[in-house]
């Protein structure tokens, strides 16, 4: 029997302890390619995933993903760029996305912002899509739609399986594997739409490093990634904030300090918020009193202002987001 093509990659991660190797950027290119196109064999597709997942994804594996996941997009004869890329891939949110005001702040005032994920609905969550809907966004079914709402109103969200379901069906397989796997890591990075300014969140620190080395293989000029509220780029205004950054290919890190005193993270747990998706919308219209919830907008459409070099300082930012805020306009959901 002859060896399937895709089983060479498998053998490159699957030998023995002293034999197992990472593959290049063109060799994960390849097998992601295999993988979207629908090469490979579902016995190999999960022992894929899992020995990645065992060995640790490396950046330029995680590039090679992107890069292949790109190259399968439908992308819109529309040639508008935005200027912020906006990754929601939490999926199941046990808390509020605040963070949809903060991108919605910076549309409101200039910047054209795609916002792209997963919907991870189910009752128990707080869903992106739910809460966008409450305050009249509805998701776009494709990237070309997605250029014309930017083009319109500065703002649109576009699910991954409307842009590119071969690598939305990936994450359908969390329930079978029974962990994340590397999908949940790559996603974040594709930019559908080439923004010159990416805002991501990572669960964990240690891979703020590793999505900076993507940014910087795939040439993304400027990156702000940070550890944000369930692994959406929420800031917390209570906790000081480290933000690794990409610059023009270059690395550094800021630390935000904490809009409260970090006392109150004791007092305010995010994931005993009431997850009615109505919040947001109404926390916008000034119709609910929740200062965390305010501060956790301001704060994260910070970093963003940064970022996009809006503001040099922190400082800057953290004002011209606060005089933003209080100046923002009102919006029919």
């Amino acid at each position: 029997m002859q060896e399937h093509p895709f089983a060479q990659y498998l053998r490159a991660l699957g030998k023995g302890p002293k034999l197992f190797r990472d593959l290049d950027e063109d060799e994960a290119e390849a097998a992601m390619a295999m993988v979207l196109r629908g090469d490979v064999d579902p016995i190999q597709l999960g022992s894929f995933l899992l020995l990645l997942r065992r060995k640790g994804e490396t950046g330029a594996e995680l590039a090679g993903f992107v890069r292949a996941a790109q190259s399968v997009l439908a992308k819109p004869d529309d040639t508008i760029v935005p200027d912020l890329d906006w990754p929601s891939y939490a999926d199941r949110h046990r808390q509020q996305p605040w963070f949809v005001l903060s991108a919605l702040l910076l549309a409101a005032n200039g910047v054209k912002v795609l916002m792209h994920g997963i919907d991870g609905g189910s009752e128990g969550f707080a869903p992106t899509p739910a809460a966008l809907d409450k305050l009249g966004i509805r998701p776009c079914t494709s990237l070309t739609e997605a250029a014309r709402n930017l083009r319109a109103g500065n703002f649109a969200y576009i699910r991954l399986q409307d842009f590119c379901p071969e690598l939305e069906r990936l994450f359908q397989l969390r329930p079978l594997l029974g962990v994340r796997t590397a999908v949940n890591t790559f996603a974040r990075d594709i930019n559908p739409l080439n923004a010159p300014a990416q805002i991501q969140s990572v669960f964990h620190p240690p891979y703020r490093p590793l999505h900076q080395e993507i940014a910087i293989r795939l040439g993304q000029p400027r990156a702000a990634i940070f550890k944000g509220i369930g692994g959406e780029a929420q800031r917390s205004p209570m906790k000081e904030c480290t933000v690794a950054l990409v610059t023009d290919g270059e690395t550094a890190e800021e630390q935000w300090p904490p809009r409260f005193a970090e006392r109150l993270e004791a007092t305010y747990q995010w994931r005993a918020e009431d997850l009615d998706p109505r919040f947001p919308a109404l926390l916008w219209a000034g119709e609910l009193d929740n200062p965390v919830a305010e501060n956790a907008v301001i704060a994260t459409a910070a970093v963003a202002l940064k970022v996009l070099g809006r503001a040099s300082t922190t400082a800057d930012a953290e004002a011209m987001a606060e005089q933003l805020w209080q100046a923002r306009p009102s919006i029919d959901g």
